[in-house]
Protein backbone atom coordinates (compact mmCIF):
# COMPACT_ATOMS: atom_id res chain seq x y z
CA UNK A 1 0.00 0.00 0.00
CA UNK A 2 1.31 3.85 -0.98
CA UNK A 3 0.73 5.84 1.90
CA UNK A 4 1.93 9.47 1.58
CA UNK A 5 0.36 11.15 4.19
CA UNK A 6 0.33 10.48 8.09
CA UNK A 7 0.17 12.09 11.39
CA UNK A 8 2.27 11.61 14.46
CA UNK A 9 2.90 12.79 18.14
CA UNK A 10 6.27 12.97 19.29
CA UNK A 11 7.50 13.30 22.65
CA UNK A 12 11.12 14.27 23.88
CA UNK A 13 12.40 12.43 26.68
CA UNK A 14 11.80 14.17 30.95
CA UNK A 15 14.83 15.30 32.25
CA UNK A 16 16.02 13.47 35.40
CA UNK A 17 15.24 14.62 38.60
CA UNK A 18 18.47 16.77 40.73
CA UNK A 19 19.60 14.81 44.19
CA UNK A 20 18.99 16.27 47.77
CA UNK A 21 22.31 14.41 49.86
CA UNK A 22 24.21 15.59 52.98
CA UNK A 23 28.02 13.90 52.65
CA UNK A 24 28.38 12.29 55.84
CA UNK A 25 31.79 10.52 56.25
CA UNK A 26 34.01 9.69 59.35
CA UNK A 27 36.66 11.84 58.70
CA UNK A 28 34.45 14.83 57.07
CA UNK A 29 31.35 15.93 59.48
CA UNK A 30 30.72 18.97 57.76
CA UNK A 31 31.12 17.58 54.27
CA UNK A 32 28.30 19.10 52.57
CA UNK A 33 25.75 18.79 50.10
CA UNK A 34 27.11 16.30 47.11
CA UNK A 35 23.32 15.48 45.62
CA UNK A 36 24.60 15.31 41.40
CA UNK A 37 22.51 16.29 38.60
CA UNK A 38 19.46 14.39 36.74
CA UNK A 39 20.36 12.89 33.48
CA UNK A 40 19.14 14.98 30.43
CA UNK A 41 16.18 13.71 28.69
CA UNK A 42 16.72 11.98 24.90
CA UNK A 43 16.12 13.82 21.89
CA UNK A 44 13.84 12.81 19.18
CA UNK A 45 15.64 12.74 15.91
CA UNK A 46 13.86 12.58 12.06
CA UNK A 47 16.87 10.80 9.78
CA UNK A 48 15.78 10.42 5.52
CA UNK A 49 16.00 6.79 4.79
CA UNK A 50 17.22 6.16 1.11
CA UNK A 51 15.11 2.70 1.29
CA UNK A 52 12.12 3.77 2.19
CA UNK A 53 9.02 4.58 -0.13
CA UNK A 54 5.84 4.94 1.74
CA UNK A 55 4.72 6.35 5.42
CA UNK A 56 2.82 3.01 5.93
CA UNK A 57 4.44 2.43 9.12
CA UNK A 58 3.49 5.92 10.86
CA UNK A 59 -0.65 4.56 10.28
CA UNK A 60 0.26 2.04 12.82
CA UNK A 61 3.16 3.60 15.28
CA UNK A 62 2.12 7.18 15.49
CA UNK A 63 2.99 7.76 18.86
CA UNK A 64 7.54 8.51 18.89
CA UNK A 65 8.74 8.85 22.45
CA UNK A 66 12.79 9.94 24.12
CA UNK A 67 13.81 7.75 26.96
CA UNK A 68 13.47 10.19 30.41
CA UNK A 69 16.94 10.64 32.15
CA UNK A 70 17.75 8.97 35.39
CA UNK A 71 17.93 10.61 38.42
CA UNK A 72 21.20 12.57 40.46
CA UNK A 73 22.71 10.19 43.17
CA UNK A 74 25.15 10.86 46.34
CA UNK A 75 28.67 12.05 45.77
CA UNK A 76 27.76 14.51 42.76
CA UNK A 77 26.69 11.35 40.80
CA UNK A 78 25.27 12.55 37.71
CA UNK A 79 22.09 10.06 36.29
CA UNK A 80 21.92 8.31 33.07
CA UNK A 81 21.08 10.70 30.00
CA UNK A 82 18.11 9.29 27.90
CA UNK A 83 18.63 7.36 24.81
CA UNK A 84 17.33 9.85 21.91
CA UNK A 85 14.35 8.05 19.15
CA UNK A 86 15.83 8.36 15.76
CA UNK A 87 12.45 8.14 13.87
CA UNK A 88 12.97 7.06 9.76
CA UNK A 89 11.11 8.73 7.18
CA UNK A 90 11.36 8.18 3.17
CA UNK A 91 13.74 11.21 1.46
CA UNK A 92 11.37 13.49 0.40
CA UNK A 93 9.39 13.40 3.22
CA UNK A 94 8.19 17.27 4.67
CA UNK A 95 7.34 18.04 8.38
CA UNK A 96 4.99 20.41 9.13
CA UNK A 97 3.87 21.30 12.65
CA UNK A 98 0.16 20.18 12.68
CA UNK A 99 -1.16 23.17 14.92
CA UNK A 100 0.04 25.89 12.66
CA UNK A 101 1.29 23.93 9.46
CA UNK A 102 4.48 25.76 9.83
CA UNK A 103 7.14 23.79 8.03
CA UNK A 104 9.61 22.06 10.82
CA UNK A 105 11.71 20.41 8.44
CA UNK A 106 12.43 19.43 4.48
CA UNK A 107 14.31 15.84 4.26
CA UNK A 108 15.29 15.81 0.42
CA UNK A 109 19.10 14.07 1.18
CA UNK A 110 19.01 10.60 2.17
CA UNK A 111 21.00 10.89 5.19
CA UNK A 112 19.79 14.01 6.13
CA UNK A 113 18.93 14.53 10.32
CA UNK A 114 17.09 17.05 12.00
CA UNK A 115 16.18 17.49 15.60
CA UNK A 116 12.73 17.55 16.22
CA UNK A 117 12.20 17.69 20.06
CA UNK A 118 15.43 18.41 22.48
CA UNK A 119 15.36 16.44 25.29
CA UNK A 120 14.58 18.13 28.88
CA UNK A 121 17.30 18.92 30.96
CA UNK A 122 18.14 17.19 34.07
CA UNK A 123 17.50 19.25 37.57
CA UNK A 124 20.41 20.43 39.27
CA UNK A 125 21.54 18.64 42.39
CA UNK A 126 21.37 20.15 45.96
CA UNK A 127 25.16 20.37 45.17
CA UNK A 128 24.94 23.20 42.61
CA UNK A 129 22.83 25.67 45.02
CA UNK A 130 25.93 26.06 47.58
CA UNK A 131 26.66 29.33 48.29
CA UNK A 132 29.16 31.08 50.90
CA UNK A 133 25.44 32.18 52.22
CA UNK A 134 23.70 28.76 51.62
CA UNK A 135 26.05 26.03 53.31
CA UNK A 136 23.61 23.26 53.48
CA UNK A 137 20.69 23.55 50.96
CA UNK A 138 18.07 21.10 50.80
CA UNK A 139 16.56 20.91 48.09
CA UNK A 140 17.03 20.27 44.21
CA UNK A 141 15.86 21.04 40.69
CA UNK A 142 12.77 18.41 39.48
CA UNK A 143 14.37 17.20 35.78
CA UNK A 144 12.36 19.61 33.26
CA UNK A 145 9.75 17.98 31.02
CA UNK A 146 10.23 16.77 27.13
CA UNK A 147 8.59 18.72 24.52
CA UNK A 148 5.23 17.06 22.83
CA UNK A 149 4.75 18.23 19.41
CA UNK A 150 2.00 16.86 16.75
CA UNK A 151 3.44 16.59 13.34
CA UNK A 152 2.12 16.01 10.21
CA UNK A 153 4.31 14.42 7.27
CA UNK A 154 3.69 14.88 3.75
CA UNK A 155 5.76 12.45 1.20
CA UNK A 156 6.62 14.00 -1.72
CA UNK A 157 8.56 11.65 -4.62
CA UNK A 158 12.00 12.20 -5.22
CA UNK A 159 12.04 11.99 -9.10
CA UNK A 160 14.06 13.79 -11.50
CA UNK A 161 11.35 12.84 -14.06
CA UNK A 162 7.49 13.33 -13.72
CA UNK A 163 5.45 11.33 -15.98
CA UNK A 164 1.84 12.80 -16.51
CA UNK A 165 -1.39 12.09 -18.72
CA UNK A 166 -4.53 11.82 -18.37
CA UNK A 167 -5.76 7.88 -17.64
CA UNK A 168 -4.69 5.00 -19.72
CA UNK A 169 -2.89 7.07 -21.96
CA UNK A 170 0.15 4.75 -21.15
CA UNK A 171 2.01 6.40 -18.53
CA UNK A 172 2.37 3.00 -17.14
CA UNK A 173 3.49 1.07 -19.95
CA UNK A 174 6.55 3.97 -20.63
CA UNK A 175 7.99 3.44 -16.92
CA UNK A 176 7.84 -0.50 -17.66
CA UNK A 177 10.04 -0.27 -20.85
CA UNK A 178 12.57 2.34 -20.04
CA UNK A 179 13.53 1.11 -16.36
CA UNK A 180 13.14 -2.34 -13.76
CA UNK A 181 9.71 -1.00 -12.42
CA UNK A 182 6.51 -3.37 -13.04
CA UNK A 183 3.66 -1.37 -12.43
CA UNK A 184 0.11 -2.83 -13.16
CA UNK A 185 -0.63 -2.30 -16.96
CA UNK A 186 -3.89 -2.66 -18.34
CA UNK A 187 -6.73 -1.25 -20.70
CA UNK A 188 -9.01 0.43 -18.25
CA UNK A 189 -9.20 3.72 -16.21
CA UNK A 190 -7.51 3.99 -13.15
CA UNK A 191 -5.21 0.84 -13.09
CA UNK A 192 -2.64 3.13 -11.21
CA UNK A 193 -3.40 3.92 -7.56
CA UNK A 194 -0.12 4.86 -6.34
CA UNK A 195 3.44 6.49 -8.04
CA UNK A 196 5.45 4.10 -9.73
CA UNK A 197 9.29 4.97 -9.71
CA UNK A 198 11.94 3.42 -12.17
CA UNK A 199 15.68 4.24 -12.42
CA UNK A 200 16.37 4.89 -16.18
CA UNK A 201 20.19 4.15 -16.88
CA UNK A 202 21.23 5.20 -20.40
CA UNK A 203 25.19 4.52 -19.95
CA UNK A 204 27.36 4.18 -17.21
CA UNK A 205 27.54 7.71 -15.82
CA UNK A 206 23.92 8.73 -16.91
CA UNK A 207 21.12 7.64 -14.81
CA UNK A 208 17.64 9.76 -13.57
CA UNK A 209 14.73 8.80 -11.71
CA UNK A 210 11.13 8.72 -13.80
CA UNK A 211 7.71 8.05 -11.91
CA UNK A 212 4.46 7.96 -13.41
CA UNK A 213 1.38 10.28 -11.67
CA UNK A 214 -1.57 8.74 -11.93
CA UNK A 215 -5.27 10.39 -10.89
CA UNK A 216 -4.58 13.10 -12.68
CA UNK A 217 -8.34 13.85 -14.21
CA UNK A 218 -10.14 17.79 -15.17
CA UNK A 219 -10.73 18.40 -11.57
CA UNK A 220 -7.54 17.22 -10.05
CA UNK A 221 -6.92 21.01 -8.43
CA UNK A 222 -9.95 20.29 -6.57
CA UNK A 223 -9.17 16.33 -5.53
CA UNK A 224 -10.96 14.71 -8.43
CA UNK A 225 -9.63 11.37 -9.45
CA UNK A 226 -7.60 11.39 -6.29
CA UNK A 227 -5.83 14.48 -7.82
CA UNK A 228 -4.50 16.25 -4.81
CA UNK A 229 -2.70 13.11 -3.38
CA UNK A 230 -0.39 12.57 -6.55
CA UNK A 231 -0.07 16.11 -7.74
CA UNK A 232 2.54 17.34 -4.69
CA UNK A 233 4.11 14.62 -6.17
CA UNK A 234 4.95 16.48 -9.03
CA UNK A 235 6.86 19.73 -7.25
CA UNK A 236 9.87 17.60 -6.67
CA UNK A 237 10.34 17.14 -10.47
CA UNK A 238 12.53 19.19 -12.62
CA UNK A 239 10.94 18.02 -15.82
CA UNK A 240 7.77 16.58 -16.83
CA UNK A 241 7.08 13.69 -19.71
CA UNK A 242 3.30 14.33 -20.91
CA UNK A 243 2.00 11.62 -22.57
CA UNK A 244 -1.21 11.94 -25.28
CA UNK A 245 -3.14 8.85 -26.43
CA UNK A 246 -3.04 9.05 -30.34
CA UNK A 247 -4.67 5.53 -30.56
CA UNK A 248 -7.95 6.97 -28.85
CA UNK A 249 -10.53 7.97 -31.79
CA UNK A 250 -12.75 9.61 -29.63
CA UNK A 251 -10.19 11.90 -27.99
CA UNK A 252 -8.57 15.61 -28.83
CA UNK A 253 -4.87 15.21 -28.13
CA UNK A 254 -4.51 18.83 -28.27
CA UNK A 255 -7.76 19.19 -25.72
CA UNK A 256 -6.01 16.64 -23.56
CA UNK A 257 -2.72 18.69 -23.23
CA UNK A 258 -4.27 21.83 -22.67
CA UNK A 259 -6.80 20.46 -20.17
CA UNK A 260 -4.28 18.57 -17.81
CA UNK A 261 -1.54 21.64 -18.13
CA UNK A 262 -4.84 23.79 -17.01
CA UNK A 263 -5.45 21.64 -13.61
CA UNK A 264 -1.37 22.00 -13.23
CA UNK A 265 -1.11 25.80 -12.99
CA UNK A 266 -4.59 25.62 -10.61
CA UNK A 267 -3.11 23.37 -8.40
CA UNK A 268 0.40 25.35 -8.51
CA UNK A 269 1.26 28.43 -10.57
CA UNK A 270 4.43 27.31 -10.95
CA UNK A 271 3.99 23.91 -12.32
CA UNK A 272 2.90 25.85 -15.50
CA UNK A 273 6.76 26.58 -15.95
CA UNK A 274 7.46 23.75 -15.65
CA UNK A 275 9.93 22.26 -18.52
CA UNK A 276 7.54 19.62 -20.42
CA UNK A 277 8.53 17.10 -23.27
CA UNK A 278 5.51 15.76 -25.21
CA UNK A 279 5.19 12.45 -26.15
CA UNK A 280 2.67 10.87 -28.71
CA UNK A 281 2.13 7.20 -27.07
CA UNK A 282 0.63 4.66 -29.46
CA UNK A 283 1.85 4.83 -32.50
CA UNK A 284 1.69 1.18 -33.02
CA UNK A 285 -1.86 1.53 -33.52
CA UNK A 286 -1.10 3.67 -36.78
CA UNK A 287 -3.01 6.67 -35.84
CA UNK A 288 -4.22 8.92 -38.99
CA UNK A 289 -1.22 10.51 -40.44
CA UNK A 290 -3.13 13.52 -40.90
CA UNK A 291 -4.10 13.82 -37.04
CA UNK A 292 -0.46 12.74 -35.85
CA UNK A 293 0.99 15.89 -38.01
CA UNK A 294 -2.22 18.53 -37.00
CA UNK A 295 -1.18 17.41 -33.23
CA UNK A 296 2.58 17.62 -33.60
CA UNK A 297 2.66 20.57 -35.66
CA UNK A 298 0.23 22.46 -33.30
CA UNK A 299 2.56 21.50 -29.72
CA UNK A 300 5.87 22.58 -31.70
CA UNK A 301 4.16 26.01 -32.11
CA UNK A 302 3.72 26.14 -28.56
CA UNK A 303 7.63 25.64 -28.18
CA UNK A 304 7.31 21.85 -26.68
CA UNK A 305 9.86 19.24 -27.95
CA UNK A 306 7.15 16.51 -29.39
CA UNK A 307 8.64 12.39 -29.87
CA UNK A 308 6.68 10.02 -31.95
CA UNK A 309 7.05 6.65 -29.44
CA UNK A 310 5.21 3.30 -28.96
CA UNK A 311 5.58 2.19 -25.09
CA UNK A 312 4.68 -1.66 -26.44
CA UNK A 313 7.18 -2.10 -29.16
CA UNK A 314 9.61 1.08 -27.96
CA UNK A 315 10.12 2.42 -31.17
CA UNK A 316 11.27 6.13 -30.50
CA UNK A 317 11.88 5.64 -26.72
CA UNK A 318 15.31 5.81 -27.25
CA UNK A 319 15.62 9.43 -28.42
CA UNK A 320 12.74 10.39 -25.98
CA UNK A 321 15.10 8.91 -23.41
CA UNK A 322 18.17 11.13 -25.22
CA UNK A 323 16.35 14.25 -24.83
CA UNK A 324 15.70 14.10 -21.23
CA UNK A 325 19.10 13.31 -20.20
CA UNK A 326 20.16 16.26 -22.09
CA UNK A 327 17.23 18.74 -20.34
CA UNK A 328 18.17 17.60 -17.00
CA UNK A 329 21.70 18.19 -17.54
CA UNK A 330 20.86 21.80 -18.34
CA UNK A 331 18.30 21.95 -14.89
CA UNK A 332 19.45 22.78 -11.85
CA UNK A 333 18.04 20.50 -8.73
CA UNK A 334 15.06 21.19 -7.16
CA UNK A 335 14.90 23.75 -4.19
CA UNK A 336 13.03 22.35 -1.10
CA UNK A 337 10.93 24.17 0.82
CA UNK A 338 13.41 24.95 3.71
CA UNK A 339 16.81 24.52 4.07
CA UNK A 340 18.51 21.68 5.54
CA UNK A 341 18.82 22.07 9.48
CA UNK A 342 20.14 20.21 12.11
CA UNK A 343 17.87 21.08 14.71
CA UNK A 344 14.25 22.23 13.59
CA UNK A 345 13.35 25.74 14.77
CA UNK A 346 11.27 26.36 18.17
CA UNK A 347 10.06 29.84 18.69
CA UNK A 348 10.44 30.26 22.89
CA UNK A 349 7.63 32.04 23.70
CA UNK A 350 8.26 35.75 25.66
CA UNK A 351 7.38 37.17 29.01
CA UNK A 352 3.86 37.99 29.39
CA UNK A 353 2.31 39.12 32.69
CA UNK A 354 -1.59 39.87 32.74
CA UNK A 355 -4.40 40.35 34.93
CA UNK A 356 -7.66 38.44 34.45
CA UNK A 357 -10.98 39.45 34.75
CA UNK A 358 -11.33 37.59 38.23
CA UNK A 359 -8.41 39.83 39.60
CA UNK A 360 -6.23 36.86 39.51
CA UNK A 361 -3.19 37.27 37.63
CA UNK A 362 -1.27 35.03 34.81
CA UNK A 363 2.35 34.73 33.72
CA UNK A 364 3.28 32.82 30.50
CA UNK A 365 6.52 32.69 28.61
CA UNK A 366 9.05 29.46 28.13
CA UNK A 367 11.91 30.55 30.84
CA UNK A 368 9.79 31.48 34.01
CA UNK A 369 7.39 28.37 33.37
CA UNK A 370 10.55 26.15 33.07
CA UNK A 371 11.87 27.65 36.02
CA UNK A 372 8.35 27.20 38.27
CA UNK A 373 7.83 23.44 36.94
CA UNK A 374 11.76 22.71 37.77
CA UNK A 375 10.71 23.80 41.16
CA UNK A 376 10.03 21.40 44.19
CA UNK A 377 7.04 23.05 45.61
CA UNK A 378 6.50 21.33 48.39
CA UNK A 379 9.91 22.32 49.38
CA UNK A 380 9.90 25.83 51.67
CA UNK A 381 13.56 26.68 50.79
CA UNK A 382 12.98 25.61 46.98
CA UNK A 383 10.15 28.25 46.84
CA UNK A 384 12.25 30.79 48.25
CA UNK A 385 14.89 30.34 45.36
CA UNK A 386 12.33 30.41 43.07
CA UNK A 387 11.42 33.97 44.28
CA UNK A 388 14.42 35.32 43.85
CA UNK A 389 14.55 33.79 40.41
CA UNK A 390 10.96 35.28 40.06
CA UNK A 391 12.38 39.07 40.98
CA UNK A 392 15.50 38.54 38.88
CA UNK A 393 13.12 37.88 36.00
CA UNK A 394 11.17 40.94 36.55
CA UNK A 395 8.25 39.16 37.02
CA UNK A 396 7.91 40.08 40.79
CA UNK A 397 8.44 44.15 39.34
CA UNK A 398 5.70 43.82 36.37
CA UNK A 399 2.96 42.37 39.04
CA UNK A 400 3.82 45.02 41.61
CA UNK A 401 3.54 47.63 38.47
CA UNK A 402 -0.33 45.59 37.62
CA UNK A 403 -1.40 46.26 41.68
CA UNK A 404 -0.54 42.67 42.56
CA UNK A 405 -0.93 42.67 46.47
CA UNK A 406 -0.14 39.71 49.30
CA UNK A 407 -2.43 36.83 48.69
CA UNK A 408 -3.80 37.77 45.18
CA UNK A 409 -3.47 34.25 42.58
CA UNK A 410 -0.91 33.74 40.27
CA UNK A 411 -1.12 30.98 37.87
CA UNK A 412 2.32 30.27 36.21
CA UNK A 413 1.55 27.50 33.42
CA UNK A 414 -0.18 24.71 35.34
CA UNK A 415 0.76 25.74 38.63
CA UNK A 416 -1.23 28.51 40.89
CA UNK A 417 0.74 30.38 43.22
CA UNK A 418 0.61 33.41 45.85
CA UNK A 419 1.80 36.30 45.69
CA UNK A 420 4.02 37.15 48.98
CA UNK A 421 5.83 40.41 48.87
Amino acid sequence: MFVDQAEIEVKAGDGGDGAVSLRREKYAPKGGPDGGDGGHGGKVTAVADAHLRTLIDFTHQRRHRAQDGGRGGPNRRSGKNGADAEIRLPAGTLIRDAADGDVVADLVEPGQRVVLCRGGRGGRGNARFATPQRHTPRFAEKGESGRTRRLTLELKLLADVGVIGLPNVGKSSLIARVSAARPKIADYPFTTLAPNLGVVRLEEEVSFVIADLPGLVEGAHRGAGRGHQFLRHVERTRLLIHVLDLGAPDRDPCQDFAALNRELALYDADLADRPQLVALNKIDLRPPQEKLAQVESSLEQQGYPVFRISAVTGEGIVPLMGAVARKLAELPPPPSQEAAADVAPERPAPLQVNQLSDGSYQVSGDAVERAVAMTNLDSEEAVRHLHRRLERMGVIRRLRRLGAKDGDRVRIGTVELEFVE
